[in-house]
């Protein structure tokens, strides 16, 4: 697993590492950071010639579906020579007018995708098989640290590695506007790329016996700068005061910024939407899937709050569904509503209608009616609850 920390820091870097199986060695570049240097490089090490793996979700957008989770794209002599034809190919709103026919991804070149998506980069990398003359070129910038070289079946268990092993690492009181005695106890994932946070609000000793519970996913837009574009930032404050007014609980906040894209690609899917798609579509364009959130961080942490039995303030069915297979016990569901506004229809229209989220209840509102910002609206006021 060191190793594969390590990997991820030189991949966020720009550097290649390699990837071993036990058939092939392989070379991996992100595609996200490549240059016109990085290339040349990548072919003169290896020995031959790259290919470009995408997602499914990328290659259904091109016209190349396939059922398998990822495919690699042979390329051809004009995408090698053009990085700017290369980028439209991986993540470009349209792509070319012609793709080649995508082949069968190999465990490292699947593995490959897997170390992009951890990494938070453009799920497309290229891969180079190393060729025989040029293992030993390969073995020297081993062995003088130029180049790292990680195990492929390790490589692709990445997403794995912090199940289990997430860690308290500091607290401290900290007085909320809508829950004056609340505390803050921070998680490290081991690989030290995301941290997330507990919320504990009120006297646990005077917790109800099923406790309530909001997953919040990181929104920087939304949470701290009141995006209009979402309802995540009344949805944060929305679910402290509803907490506190249930008597305590904990809001977990977890470190997975757009749908579990990270920072950089939901920007990018917001341009996106600016030319017309809605949120899920211009996520797939990236290759991403509808969410790429994973709550088994979310099981661990109420783990170590010895948290089992809990009443969850959520509309997203998968949320109930991932804490169930985790072993906790949802004995309640609780519907928590942001405010519905110009801005945000579209977006919120298309978690109901293409994500599963239950919504009909804010849906069928006027814009900019203020659902869920005080007591007297069905946020707040009005429960919402139903057996889970």
């Amino acid at each position: 697993m060191h190793q594969v920390e390590r990997a991820l820091f030189d991949i966020r870097r720009g550097l290649p590492v390699l990837l071993r199986d036990t058939a092939e060695s392989v070379l991996v570049q992100p595609l996200e950071s490549l240059d016109d240097r990085a290339l040349e490089r990548l072919v003169a090490n290896a020995g031959s010639e790259p290919g470009l793996v995408l997602s499914r979700h990328r290659l259904a957008l091109l016209g190349r579906p396939i059922s398998a989770q990822s495919a690699r794209l042979p390329l051809m002599p004009c995408e090698l020579d053009d990085l700017t034809r290369l980028n439209a190919l991986a993540f470009g709103q349209h792509g070319p007018t012609a793709t080649p026919a995508p082949i069968a991804a190999s465990r490292a070149d699947h593995a490959a995708l897997t170390l992009m998506r951890r990494a938070l980069l453009i799920p497309a990398a290229l891969t180079t098989r190393v060729a025989p003359h040029a293992e030993e070129t390969i073995r020297a910038l081993i062995d003088d640290d130029t180049l790292l070289a990680i195990d492929a079946t390790d490589a692709g268990r990445c997403f794995e590695n912090a199940d289990g092993m997430l860690k308290p690492v500091s607290e401290a009181r900290i007085p909320l506007a809508e829950a004056p005695e609340s505390r803050f106890i921070l998680f490290r994932e081991p690989d030290g790329l995301r941290e997330h946070l507990a919320i504990v609000i009120g006297d646990t000793a005077h917790w109800p016996e099923t406790v309530p519970l909001r997953l919040h996913s990181a929104c920087l837009t939304g949470d701290l700068f009141g995006s209009l574009r979402c309802d995540c930032g009344e949805q944060l404050r929305n679910a402290v005061a509803e907490i506190h007014a249930l008597g305590g609980g904990v809001l977990l906040y977890l470190a997975q910024e757009g749908r579990g894209i990270g920072l950089a690609n939901k920007l990018r899917a917001y341009s996106l939407q600016d030319e017309g798609l809605d949120t899920l579509d211009a996520d797939q364009v990236l290759g991403f899937g509808e969410d790429e959130r994973r709550y088994g961080v979310a099981v661990d942490m109420l783990a170590a709050l010895n948290i089992q039995r809990v009443q969850l303030l959520t509309n997203n069915p998968v949320k109930i569904a991932a804490l169930v297979e985790g072993g906790i016990d949802v004995v309640d569901r609780q519907a928590l509503y942001g405010r519905l506004t110009a801005e945000n229809r579209r977006y919120l229209s298309a978690k109901a209608s293409r994500g599963g989220h239950l919504l009909d209840e804010l849906m069928s509102g006027d814009p900019d009616d203020a659902l869920g910002s005080n007591c007297d609206d069905i946020g707040i006021g009005q429960s919402g609850s139903r057996r889970a």
